[in-house]
């Protein structure tokens, strides 16, 4: 059957020196705003909290984080499957801080699609989705990068920011589709070559991926461990 998939993604309010190295080792983070796209929906939907001015506050309040949650809880219920790539690794994890609402976290992490996690259980690497999202011929906006939103949401610049959490979340939607369409998940190499990975079950549930068995990984010098991306989940 089919998959309708609702796409996910958050972006973070801390704002970190330049070379910051591992961003999950600077938090708490913080949420500016999150946005979904479900298959079928023309326009993504936004989320921030408001500010006493009426605009969009510094950052996302826990209660508002929490109705998020809930928000996706009902989406799953209506018959969607939540995809990301990275959602398990990281917006799920800093969700799940900020909203204090980790036992249900832990359940949609499991329950959704990772399309990073997946690559990664059988080959051993992950695909960033700018990669991904080059290899079908799209691409993220070229003046922004999930590193300097937080400096933009803090000078006003919401709507840009949300604009690009947007778009994030529609190409992670239209990757999630085309490559199950046609059985495949391409990306864009370092050397500008096209990587592939075929998906002959289409993508896997987080909690499908972790029963694969592990890759072969002799040929790297630091592999990642599994528990980069499921250790918060206990």
């Amino acid at each position: 059957m089919k998959r309708k998939y609702l796409a996910f993604d958050i972006e973070t309010a801390k704002i970190l020196p330049q070379d910051f190295g591992d961003l999950l080792s600077h938090r708490p983070l913080g949420i500016t705003c999150v946005a979904t796209l479900a298959a079928g929906e023309g326009e993504a939907r936004r989320f921030c909290t408001s500010g006493a001015d009426g605009g969009p506050a510094a950052q996302m309040s826990r209660e508002d984080l929490s109705r998020f949650v809930d928000f996706l809880i009902e989406s799953t219920e209506h018959g969607y499957t939540i995809v990301t790539l990275n959602g398990l690794g990281f917006d799920f994890d800093v969700l799940a801080e900020e909203s204090g609402r980790l036992e249900d976290c832990r359940r949609l992490a499991l329950g959704h699609v990772d399309m990073m996690f997946h690559v990664f259980c059988e080959r051993g690497f992950g695909v960033g989705l700018n990669a991904a999202a080059q290899a079908l011929g799209l691409g993220k906006p070229a003046d922004i990068d999930g590193s300097v939103a937080p400096q933009l949401w803090q000078e006003g610049e919401h709507e840009r920011v949300l604009d690009y959490v947007a778009c994030d979340c529609r190409l992670t939607l239209e990757i999630a589709v085309q490559s199950e369409e046609v059985g495949v998940f391409r990306w864009k190499t370092k050397r500008g070559t096209l990587g592939r990975h075929d998906l002959p079950r289409g993508w896997l549930t987080v909690a499908r991926a972790l029963e694969l068995p592990l890759p072969d990984t002799s040929w790297m010098d630091s592999p990642w461990p599994r528990s980069k991306f499921t250790a918060w989940l206990g």
